[in-house]
């Protein structure tokens, strides 16, 4: 298999998914909070340039958990 950076891409999406999935499911154990508490990034440009305007949100929610699991997708890669 041809290793590229889409795929690279990919795989790391899968697990920033995979890690948020697990960190929302770990939410009901208080014990693990250090590990699903949430951070967020906010980035939000925005224009009028009286013709044209536009307004982008890109927001995330990162937890230790989701960067674990990109970590995880790359070492998972690189091991392909």
């Amino acid at each position: 298999m041809k290793k590229n950076i889409w795929v690279l891409l990919l795989f790391m999406l899968i697990g920033l998914l995979a890690g948020a999935l697990i960190a929302r499911s770990l939410t009901t154990f208080p014990g693990l909070s250090f590990l699903t508490n949430t951070t967020t990034i906010l980035w939000s440009p925005s224009a009028d340039l009286l013709v044209l305007s536009y307004a982008f949100t890109l927001r995330l929610h990162l937890s230790l958990l989701s960067i674990a699991g990109v970590a995880f997708a790359i070492w998972l890669y690189r091991k392909l």
